[in-house]
């Protein structure tokens, strides 16, 4: 029974992005986003609960990729999919605007390769090399939920919204580390870049639904700066 436990925990996760992906599909942006950060604590607890218990088993690593696939791919995409029926669209755009919304699901293409990449680099066990598919996913949940009145006015349009979406689709997959949230101690000078996020991350808490995308635009600013601070430790010494 204790091998089946983070399997069955794991299905939760996947039973949570069916939901949170019905839940869009019908515009009901609160339920999804919720069902979104259920997956992502199931998401949590199976890898948890399977280090607890000293079990691991192949079966267990592909059903956790296909579950973040359908929780952290699909269900955003969804999310877009319906907003891009809500968007303005610019009357350049007009001859495609029917076939725009199904843009959204090259988000969820994009998600499966990020996990695909990460399931075979041995290069993310300290950091990430990409953005992690669940920050993705509730950046994008908290942004529809907290700004969904500026999303739908007229100063904003489709043709935003689809680059925007490109820019991320490029984050996933994309050569850049980012913060991995693993403390082996906690001292500061070991940990002082993860204590200054989460630092950063309170006044997030102000922006009400739009918390979340404020903290992963915060991950991903700093994440860049930390990339640039470390390439000028490297060439340092070097010129000297």
């Amino acid at each position: 029974m204790n091998y089946q436990i983070p399997n069955i925990i794991t299905c939760c996760n996947l039973i949570s992005g069916c939901i949170a992906t019905g839940c869009a599909f019908y515009g009901q942006y609160q339920w999804a986003v919720l069902m979104i950060v259920i997956g992502a604590i199931f998401d949590f607890f199976d890898g948890l609960s399977a280090r607890f218990l000293g079990v691991t088993s192949s079966i267990g690593k592909e059903l956790d990729s296909l579950a973040d696939v359908v929780t952290f791919g699909v269900a955003p995409s969804s999310i877009l999919f319906y907003l891009f029926h809500e968007v303005h669209c610019p009357e350049a755009l007009m001859p495609i605007n029917k076939f725009l919304p199904y843009t959204a699901f090259l988000m969820a293409a994009f998600s499966a390769l990020r996990l695909a990449k990460f399931n075979l680099d041995t290069r993310q066990s300290t950091q990430f090399i990409g953005l992690p598919t669940p920050a993705n996913a509730l950046f994008w949940g908290s942004l529809v939920l907290g700004q969904h009145a500026f999303l739908t006015s007229l100063k904003f349009n489709a043709l935003f919204l689809f680059l925007f979406m490109l820019l991320f689709c490029f984050l996933l997959i994309a050569e850049i580390p980012m913060l991995a949230l693993k403390f082996k101690t906690f001292t500061w000078q070991e940990n002082k870049i993860k204590y200054i996020f989460l630092l950063g991350a309170l006044p997030c808490f102000l922006f009400g639904y739009s918390c979340f995308a404020a903290i992963i635009l915060w991950y991903i600013v700093l994440s860049l700066l930390n990339n640039k601070y470390a390439e000028k430790e490297a060439v340092g010494p070097n010129n000297l």
